[in-house]
């Protein structure tokens, strides 16, 4: 909840190098994701949309543990790390809420 009530990174760059956007056709939630990469890292995150608790509060979660990854570390996220991150296993119809963020990080890596 504190991740909802107080999200990090909310907002957006100016000029970033890396942006994904992703929806969730189910339900309408949206997100961006957006950071700069400097020296081949994560130098700045942003993300920003619009969402239900959990696709907000993960979002804020995955801004905050991917500053300072490599793309190479990037790429080794996925779906059972974005479990382990946000520290719940989601219910089938809360899961796409969860993944989300983690679609549009997908996006701004292609």
């Amino acid at each position: 909840m504190d991740h909802y009530k107080q999200p990090r990174h909310h907002g957006q760059l100016v000029k970033p190098t890396n942006q994904g956007r992703a929806v969730n056709t189910l339900c309408g939630d949206q997100i961006c994701l957006e950071f700069k990469q400097v020296n081949g890292r994560v130098a700045q995150v942003a993300w920003s949309g619009e969402g239900c608790v959990l696709t907000q509060a993960a979002a804020s979660m995955l801004t905050e543990y991917i500053k300072g990854k490599t793309i190479t570390e990037l790429k080794k996220i996925d779906q059972l790390s974005i479990i382990k991150l946000i520290g719940i296993q989601p219910g089938p119809n809360r899961l796409e809420c969860a993944l989300l963020p983690w679609r549009a990080l997908i996006k701004s890596l292609e």
